[in-house]
């Protein structure tokens, strides 16, 4: 008898920390064009994290709602396979770049060269570092523990038009306080730009449940970059006073997403880069995203001087996830924290412009609560 409260306290610990169903190793344990891919699982705090070396990316990320539930509130696939097979899904939770978003053009202009990268997106544009990219090659794994694990990939001089050799290294990590950190840091050989970001699609209420419509949104910056029809940055910077890109006070996101407004058409909501007004140098908390109905709440800190938020305009219930759900239009937000997009382009944005003589370094931070 003296044995029953003990035993009681397990189970009700046990009750307060369940623990996720997550996809198992060997749905991911193959070769891609002869290099072997893998699927690591990470955890701290209340949030398990599942990551492959595919794309150096977020396969499955586990938090806690208001009533301690888990969910999976990102997007993704249960096997490799369907990444490459899945329409829409290439982009999931992945790694972008060498320069994440769009170069105008597909060119640039360094030291007087002008260097043309590999277009594939409509009008003349590379989209998230052309046709390969950083997201549909195998990262070699370099270093592996229960919270952090470490990707390493070698983006050669001249892999889709980018000069230099850009030797990446890309460390993610869980923390006690149910964060998600992503380390960035890159050298090169050669004058080139770099931009990178992450994709992950978040899905606060679990995936393929519910839009982004209701959530709560606050955005730290007073400016947003212009778009043009094929969502490359004009060059003007504007302000976000009187317009529906005001998220400094906090704003259900559908509440002005169908206004009459030019560049909310020509994104079909939102899909723009935010310029945040920073205080300091280093990372500082830029965005938080508030979901009613689970009260699950993301944070987003950086150091970076922008961020891309998409509100999952062009997904479809083409798509499937995980678990087989269908992801319709805005079941998922995507927060991309990086330079501004098409800088090379552009006096006017602050340089990606990366010299063998420096070190190109970004930190994002994705933190998670419930309220």
């Amino acid at each position: 008898m003296k044995r029953f409260p003990q035993l009681l306290i397990l189970f009700v610990l046990a009750a307060c920390h369940p623990k996720p169903e997550v996809i198992p190793a060997e749905n991911f344990q193959t070769e891609v064009d002869g290099q072997a891919v893998g699927l690591y699982t990470l955890s701290a705090g209340d949030i398990t994290v599942q990551l492959t070396n595919y794309g150096a990316r977020v396969v499955s990320l586990f938090a806690p709602d208001r009533d301690g539930r888990l969910a999976d509130v990102v997007t993704g696939c249960n096997t490799l396979e369907a990444y490459s097979t899945q329409p829409g899904a290439r982009y999931f939770g992945c790694v972008i770049g060498p320069v994440a978003n769009r170069i105008g053009g597909a060119s640039f202009v360094i030291d007087g060269v002008t260097y043309h990268t590999v277009a594939n997106s409509r009008g003349n544009i590379t989209s998230h570092g052309g046709p390969v990219g950083l997201d549909r090659v195998v990262w070699e794994v370099t270093k592996v523990s229960k919270r952090a694990v470490s990707f390493h990939y070698l983006h050669k001089d001249g892999q889709e038009g980018f000069p230099g050799n850009l030797d990446i290294t890309v460390t993610y990590k869980v923390t006690r306080d149910n964060a998600l950190q992503i380390e960035y840091s890159a050298t090169t050989d050669a004058a080139t730009p770099v931009n990178l970001s992450n994709h992950t699609y978040f899905c606060l209420n679990g995936e393929g449940a519910g839009t982004v419509e209701d959530y709560r949104m606050w955005i730290k910056a007073s400016h947003f970059l212009a778009v043009d029809e094929t969502g490359t940055p004009t060059g003007e910077v504007v302000p976000v006073e009187g317009t529906p890109f005001d998220f400094r006070e906090v704003h259900a996101i559908g509440e002005r997403i169908g206004a009459d407004d030019d560049q909310i058409r020509k994104g079909r909501g939102y899909d723009h880069n935010w310029c945040f007004d920073k205080e300091k140098e280093g990372v500082e908390l830029v965005c938080r995203v508030q979901d009613p109905a689970s009260g699950r709440t993301l944070e987003v800190l950086t150091d970076q001087p922008g961020m891309q938020f998409y509100s999952g305009n062009y997904l479809s219930a083409r798509m499937k996830g995980k678990n087989g759900q269908a992801y319709g239009p805005r079941c998922a937000l995507a927060l991309e924290t990086q330079g501004w997009p098409d800088a090379m382009n552009h006096e006017n944005f602050p340089s990606i412009l990366l010299r063998p003589d420096g070190v190109y370094s970004h930190t994002c931070i994705y933190r998670f609560s419930a309220e």
